[in-house]
């Protein structure tokens, strides 16, 4: 044979098999790609979808219960400002009792006590009262006790009129010293020389604030006011 031939020979069978060796590698590439491509996510991802539900519904049920929190917390609140205004009631209606009470003149007191009233007032009686009166605003202004608003409606002014002598009648540093309305009263001024006699027994009188402080009047003289200061004991 011609070595031309036998050269031929050999390429041919060479490429006999290379050709499907190559092939077969091919196929299995392709085949390893696939299975590749078909294998399941990892299970880390898989499971953290589960969590993230279960941190959502922790969130869900913590805002549920810090809403029901202060559902309650507001009720509670409610309650309280609906049970104060009830509270102030009560404690009123029985501070007006007692006070009720203690206004309440005994059975003495209303019989009055001449002798200890008339020596109370009679050293205390003008001899010009024109020229003896002093308003507060003469004596430097009002600096004692001032009467509550709620409490001067209800006892005071003119629609409040009383006669001393059903009340007690002291002597307090040379001034007549009466009570009235859960409140004692100094008359520091003195009173007009024409009233008469016994008008703290027999003449309405009423307390009223004018101007600069506390006066008491006579219905009888209007237009006379004597100052008079205020203190609860």
């Amino acid at each position: 044979m011609k070595p031309v031939g036998l050269i031929r020979m050999v390429v041919l069978l060479l490429l006999g098999t290379v050709g499907p060796t190559y092939a077969q590698q091919e196929q299995q590439q392709e085949d390893k790609r696939q299975k590749q491509e078909q294998k399941p996510k990892p299970e880390k991802q898989q499971e953290a979808k589960p969590q993230k539900q279960e941190e959502r519904q922790a969130k869900d049920q913590q805002g549920q219960e810090k809403k029901q929190k202060q559902e309650n917390k507001s009720a509670r609140q409610e309650q309280q400002r609906e049970a104060k205004p009830q509270k102030q009631e009560q404690q009123q209606e029985k501070g007006q009792q007692k006070q009720q009470q203690a206004n309440r003149p005994s059975q003495r007191e209303q019989h009055g006590q001449p002798g200890e009233q008339q020596a109370a007032f009679e050293g205390h009686r003008a001899h010009e009262w024109k020229s003896e009166h002093r308003d507060w605003n003469q004596r430097g202004g009002y600096n004692g006790y001032r009467i509550p608003e709620d409490r001067y409606r209800g006892y005071f002014g003119p629609s409040h009129a009383f006669r001393i002598y059903s009340y007690p009648v002291v002597v307090v540093a040379g001034y007549p010293r009466f009570q009235y309305g859960g409140f004692w009263f100094s008359v520091v001024d003195p009173w007009p020389e024409y009233w008469s006699d016994d008008w703290y027994d027999n003449d309405d009188v009423y307390i009223e604030y004018y101007g600069d402080g506390y006066y008491l009047y006579n219905r009888r003289f209007p237009q006379d006011r004597i100052a008079i200061s205020v203190s609860v004991n």
